[in-house]
This record gives structure tokens, sequence and C-alpha cells, in this order.
């Protein structure tokens, strides 16, 4: 269910969701901070399994959505672990107002986990922003939408000849760029707030790139990213 990146950080793959009516796969991110409490990212759904593996890791202290479209399960956990926090930028805030969240999330990380985990904000699109993250022992980036890398076997297994073919244009296949989908490249109108979070991002010279859609890296994680990024230069 868990399966370990380095000291203290796991990744978990949940069930595909429906985007639009294209399969997309679902993937979270554990840290078990330095006090001793977890903080996850981009939850999956969460069923019993995953609920006792977690139990054995540490309490959960940190439910956070990286970006508007990362919400499906966030009801879930909080009912499930009412005592962690739920942490969001401002449009997911601004797209569950049925939930209780602590102040949004902006390119600096809360105290909670800044001795751990450091952040930055992607901004200008009215369409998707997103704040990534960076768990400094591991040298681990994490990203939501704005890295997407869909490796050719899933696609040949849950995608539609068409919909293959429209992944490709889009520049999310790990072949064709590993990037955000086209429309929402496009959508960035005003690049010099991502320009510099993206620089914040290869100034943290990471190893490991993990993202919530695809294939993520194992190695190479500044050279990987300096080419997914390039597109905001």
């Amino acid at each position: 269910m868990l399966q370990s990146i380095a000291d203290r950080i796991w990744l978990a793959d949940g069930p595909d969701v429906s985007f639009h009516g294209f399969p997309y796969p679902t993937r979270m991110v554990t840290v078990r901070l330095s006090g001793g409490g977890l903080w996850v990212w981009s939850p999956i759904d969460l069923n019993e399994e995953l609920r006792a593996v977690l139990a054995c890791l540490g309490p959960v202290q940190h439910i956070v959505s990286p970006n508007k479209l990362h919400h499906l399960f966030l009801s879930q956990w909080q009912e499930c672990f009412p005592q962690a926090h739920l942490w969001g930028p401002a449009s997911t805030i601004g797209k569950r107002p049925d939930l209780i969240f602590e102040p949004e999330l902006s390119d600096e990380p809360p105290a909670a986990w800044s001795r751990d985990i450091d952040q930055a904000w992607f901004r200008g699109s009215p369409l998707l922003d997103e704040v990534a993250f960076f768990h400094r022992a591991s040298g681990t980036a994490i990203f939501g939408d704005l890295v997407q890398a869909f490796d050719e076997d899933y696609l040949r297994m849950k995608w539609k000849p068409w919909q293959r073919y429209l992944a490709r244009l889009l520049g999310i296949t790990a072949l064709s760029g590993a990037r955000a989908p086209l429309d929402v490249r496009l959508s960035f109108l005003d690049r010099r707030s991502a320009c510099k979070a993206r620089e914040k991002v290869l100034n943290w010279r990471p190893e490991v790139v993990v993202m919530a859609h695809g294939q993520w890296q194992r190695h190479g994680g500044s050279t990987f990213l300096a080419q997914s990024l390039s597109w905001m230069v």
C-alpha cells in the first residue's frame, strides 16, 4: 500500500478517477515530520488497509491539497482524522467551502513543517495555481498537475486511441515532454510569478520528482524539472 521513497517519506497509488471522461491515476505522498506526525499530500481514497498502515507510522497531523483539482477525498480524510489540519491554496479553499481549512498556502511553508518541507507557489493562470513541495531530507520534489508524465503502458490499458493521441498533443506523456497540459500552459498569461517559483524549485536541486499522474523520477530530478518547466521561461 505504501512504497518507501527514502527515510520518512512514502507514496501510495490509489484507484483511477474520471477527469472530464479521462481515467486519471491518483497518488499521494506521506512524510513523517521531525515531530513524529504525518504530513499527507493529495490524499487518495481511504480504505481500512491504508488507515491501518498509517496508524503504524504515526498520527495524521496535516492533510494537504496542492491545487483545486486535488480535493475529491478531503472530506473523507477530515472526517476520519478530525484532529488533523487541512491545508490548501486559496483556490482549493474557495472550491470547498464545506470544509474547514487552515490559512491559505503560498510561497512560504507554515511553521508546522518548515523544518522538513519547503514549498513554491506557481500562479499567474486563471485555470490553475499549484503549490509544489520539497522534502529536504530525501531531496524529493512533489508536483500535482504542473508536471504530468503518463507512461505508454498505462495509456494503452486505460485510454482510447484518440485519447492517447490527445495526451501526446497536450504534452503530458513521458515521451512528449512530461509537462502541464497545453491548455494550462497557455492559460499562464502572466508568467513572472511562475518563473520565480520555477527558479526556487530548480534551486532545490531535487534528485527525486514525484507527481500525481505518471512515471515518477527516481534520479536526475533537477534536469527533469528544468525541461518539464521550461515552457514558463
